[in-house]
């Protein structure tokens, strides 16, 4: 079977929420035609394989593509995120993108989409049904919207060995369970770790029942401070009033946290277990207020190998059997830690120039990849804000993300594309604030006041880190 020739202006590889908020963009932005290459069945990326009772962490307000609002433009009513803006569920997330392909991209004439499709690079991919290969000649850029390697607990390989004896399954299969187990151990402290104990505790058991692995501790966010509706814009842009007062203050990296801690910037579950770990989940304060309630949290280090009869850790072991049911929560959401240029010639890999918001990102890398034309001068705009993994790489993403916000500042162009942009709801927010609101001024005063001085502390904490 020969391979099947196409002509493109720009390839995207993968159709997750990162490639599908470029090609937004790149269709509204220029008269591309665009080629997208996805192995799912759907657009969405892991959304295709999420387990069933997932939400967003954050405000629905702040993902999907430019184009179209996600959000409900609701405050929920009901449920641990009570008063705070709605958070999309994963069939909300799965069915958006799928109307975004089949209602937006495909619709122009301009966009042709290849799912259930294994790319092997240099423009070749090939179906997984028909086994029928293409060949794509690209005229432009190929845009490798996979860089980041999402990883879900359905398609993660666990890294310590399981008893064949003992249950044990990937979150996905949680709802799929007919009898109640003698207890419940949940493995894992990040994001997926905390909805799995979320939801157990939703279902009513026990909070006694409940084994909570916690390799590390983290940080976490209230999500109160991440709302992009103009009646909490004392809490989101006053939290970043904060944390700009919290760093010039501080007088060592142990004070900057505990500075933010008091703040109400970060949050940890257990006041008494200093967090080693930051990777930017948020939570609403019913939500921390629920995981308390479970005690028996386990931190010896992370799991070396599920035996028959008990847990080997780090720095020990714990009985278990064959009636407790072991619930695998340990893939990271994200994978890739490595930094690279987002502009590499006939290539661009799109990484995250805010913190926190890798579709946000890929909106913006679109937009600059439209309108500027010098490479080394689209680099300096994209600088990569790089992913938390240790709770002192706060201190790494928090510098590179008011850098950037600092050069976007200097090119009106931006300016006025941020605030134009729905997924950008901290400009918009900080517009909203009237001229006479006197509360509102001094908060922005506030921020642009401590600006310099905490660039100058965050330089001198990461020279120290490194």
């Amino acid at each position: 079977m020969s391979n099947i020739h196409i002509e493109t202006d720009y390839l995207i590889v993968g159709s997750g929420a990162v490639g599908m908020a470029f090609a937004d963009v790149l269709l509204d932005e220029t008269d591309a035609n665009i080629v997208i290459v996805d192995k799912y069945p759907k657009p969405g990326g892991h959304w295709n394989v999420a387990y069933p009772f997932v939400n967003l962490h954050q405000p629905s307000a702040y993902y999907g593509v430019s184009s179209l609002e996600l959000s409900k433009g609701r405050l929920d009513q009901v449920g641990l995120n009570k008063g705070l803006n709605d958070l999309a569920s994963g069939a909300e997330v799965s069915a958006y993108f799928d109307e975004v392909m089949r209602h937006k991209f495909l619709s122009s004439g301009r966009v042709q989409y290849f799912p259930m499709c294994n790319y092997t690079g240099d423009g070749q991919f090939q179906s997984m049904t028909t086994g029928q290969g293409y060949s794509a000649s690209v005229k432009r850029k190929t845009v490798d919207a996979t860089f980041l390697q999402t990883t879900v607990p359905s398609t993660h390989t666990p890294t310590f060995s399981i008893a064949p004896e003992l249950k044990f399954i990937p979150l996905n299969d949680l709802v799929r369970q007919t009898a109640p187990p003698a207890g419940y151990t949940v493995i894992g402290g990040g994001k997926t770790g905390i909805d799995a104990c979320l939801w157990l505790l939703e279902q009513k058991v026990d909070p006694d029942h409940i084994r909570w692995i916690m390799p590390r501790d983290a940080w976490l966010l209230d999500r109160r401070n991440t709302q992009t509706s103009p009646e909490f814009f004392v809490d989101s842009v006053g939290a970043q009033a904060l944390q700009m007062e919290a760093i010039v203050a501080s007088e060592s990296i142990t004070d900057l946290f505990d500075r933010l801690e008091d703040a109400g910037v970060l949050l940890r579950i257990d006041r008494d277990v200093r967090p080693k770990m930051f990777h930017g989940a948020t939570v609403s304060q019913m939500e921390l207020k629920e995981l308390r309630r479970i005690k028996n949290v386990v931190r010896m280090g992370r799991v070396q190998r599920l035996e028959k009869d008990q847990i080997v850790f780090e720095e020990g072991t714990l009985p278990t059997g064959p009636d407790e049911l072991h619930v695998d929560c340990s893939a990271s959401a994200i994978t890739n830690a490595r930094i690279e240029p987002v502009f590499q010639g006939d290539r661009i890999v799109p990484q995250t120039v805010r913190s926190y918001q890798p579709v946000f990102s890929a909106a913006f890398v679109a937009h600059i990849e439209a309108t500027y034309d010098q490479e080394e001068e689209k680099n300096s705009i994209c600088g990569v804000v790089p992913l938390p993994n240790h709770d002192t790489d706060w201190i790494r993403m928090f510098s590179a993300f008011m850098i950037n916000q600092y050069t976007w500042s200097q090119h009106p162009e931006i300016s006025s594309w941020l605030l134009a942009n729905r997924l950008d709801g901290f400009s918009t927010l900080i517009q909203s604030a009237d001229k006479n609101d006197e509360e509102k001024q001094a908060i922005i005063a506030r921020i642009r006041g401590n600006a310099i001085a905490a660039v100058t502390k965050l330089n001198e904490y990461m020279s120290e880190l490194d």
